[in-house]
């Protein structure tokens, strides 16, 4: 049995049964595509009044237990670029998030997150510290307790981190240190712009933004508004078969951790 679109399969199981049982009834999907969902984080359970990943297949659910299938086939059969690791501190690692990976999943499935892979791969807790669109490219911060997370994702909130972006933009835009302001969602809104090559042929100008808030898609937005989209960004441009060229360069703070000043960058820089 195939869907087309999303199918939310929720119910609550009458008496005590094996968790793929349950659902296949229910949802006529045969066990094996039912498991490779409850692996890739589509299937949720209530565990003491709140939801949570159910990924085990033959856990035994007690009479009362509540459980969900969130299912798209089309989402479940994406196999996303993994990420790179580039240093790992112990409370937090350092990553390359490739184009196409999510920061964190959905309720659909976490399979195509960089949170999910990274704990796959360290084999410990990941917690999301900051974002980065899923079109874009570049550096990201995860932390691995509960501390650390507190404290990286307060040095984010209180802009005490240096964010720095390269990206392509349409039209030849000479800059330096342009200041883009236009608030966001009514919020301020702060992006600063330097021009690092331009390209008349191509019609096409590499900027660096550094950014002093971070607001959903503030440099997409910034640019657009500019008169200068981001070549392949689909959203507020014009879709490009290269995908998104806006790449997350340096990330620079006080590490929490270390207690000293540290910057991140990444080690190839012009990516496109």
């Amino acid at each position: 049995m195939g869907f087309s679109m999303r199918k939310l399969f929720d119910l609550t199981v009458d008496q005590a049964a094996v968790a793929v049982d349950v659902l296949a009834a229910a949802s006529g999907l045969s066990r094996q595509r039912i498991k490779d969902a409850m692996a890739k984080g589509a299937c949720w359970w209530t565990v003491k009044g709140k939801q949570v990943r159910l990924r085990k297949a033959k856990r035994e659910l007690k009479a009362g237990t509540r459980i969900q299938l969130y299912y798209d086939e089309h989402v479940l059969a994406r196999a996303p670029e993994p990420p790179q690791l580039l240093e790992n501190k112990g409370r937090y690692s350092v990553w390359c998030k490739p184009r196409g990976l999510l920061s964190q999943g959905s309720q659909w499935g976490d399979h195509c997150s960089l949170l999910r892979l990274a704990e796959i791969q360290l084999n410990k807790p990941c917690y999301l510290v900051h974002r980065l669109d899923g079109d874009a490219t570049g550096l990201m911060l995860i932390a691995h307790d509960g501390k650390a997370a507190a404290a990286l994702s307060g040095l984010f909130a209180g802009r005490t981190v240096t964010k720095v972006y390269r990206a392509t933009v349409d039209g030849i835009l000479s800059a330096d240190n342009l200041l883009l302001d236009s608030a966001l969602d009514g919020k301020p809104a702060v992006s600063r712009v330097t021009t690092l090559s331009q390209d008349e042929n191509s019609n096409t100008s590499e900027v660096s933004v550094r950014i002093e808030t971070g607001r959903k898609h503030q440099i997409r937005r910034h640019l657009a508004g500019a008169g200068h989209p981001i070549i392949g960004d689909r959203l507020y441009g014009s879709a490009s078969a290269s995908g998104l060229q806006l790449i997350a360069v340096e990330l620079g703070f006080h590490c929490p951790v270390a207690k000293t000043a540290v910057t991140y960058r990444l080690p190839q820089v012009s990516a496109f």
